[in-house]
């Protein structure tokens, strides 16, 4: 697997990044998206979703641990970020929540 990028997309370096924030920080207000789980539960996804093919065999229940979208309903995850870009954030976190070993312990995934 190829490395991650830490280079935001459409910058040639981190320091090019920084520099743009930065500047338009001076001039503007900028916006961070809202609120994920929200948006997740107007979904109403199944266990059946929150599984996928990847962990249609996991042990125990994995309704409710939305970080597991990314890798199971990817498209759900890329629609709700375009739709906060699309409603004028200047920026968009990751789904990562619940993503410690504590609480994965509660869906056995850690």
């Amino acid at each position: 697997m190829a490395p991650i990028s830490t280079i935001p997309a459409g910058f040639t370096s981190r320091r090019a990044a920084t520099e743009y924030i930065e500047s338009e920080l001076n001039k503007r207000i900028m916006f961070l998206d809202g609120a994920m789980g929200t948006q997740i539960q107007d979904l109403r996804l199944s266990e059946e979703d929150f599984r996928g093919e990847r962990f249609k065999d996991h042990k125990k229940d994995l309704k409710g641990n939305n970080d597991l979208l990314v890798l199971t309903q990817p498209k759900c995850i890329y629609e709700i970020h375009r739709n906060y870009l699309l409603a004028g954030a200047d920026f968009v976190e990751t789904n990562t929540f619940s993503g410690t070993t504590i609480a994965q312990a509660d869906y056995a995934a850690e």
